[in-house]
């Protein structure tokens, strides 16, 4: 799955919800999606915390396939930034 498929799967959940913060998810050579101001776009830009993962752990994650705290521990995830954005993350995708 492309990342702009991701990306507009993110805007779609996004719908109704607020998202204080910037956060990327930087899936290397596969590009990024970023999630500022209440969208989410696949244009790269400064944000407050970084998340690097491959777009295939993106999917499960976003899916609830993948625990985002056991994947931090298992190095699947690399986590830059400020850490509170990215545990806002969670309750949005829970």
């Amino acid at each position: 799955m492309a990342l702009e498929d991701i990306a507009a799967g993110i805007r779609t959940g996004l719908a109704g919800k607020t998202f204080d913060g910037s956060l990327k998810f930087d899936c290397g050579g596969d590009g990024v999606i970023v999630l500022a101001d209440g969208n989410a776009t696949t244009l790269d830009q400064d944000t407050d915390c970084t998340l690097c993962l491959t777009a295939a752990n993106l999917q499960k994650l976003l899916a609830g396939k993948l625990n985002p705290m056991t994947a931090v521990m298992m190095g699947k995830i690399k986590v830059s930034g400020d850490m509170g954005v990215a545990m806002k993350l969670s309750k949005l995708i829970s």
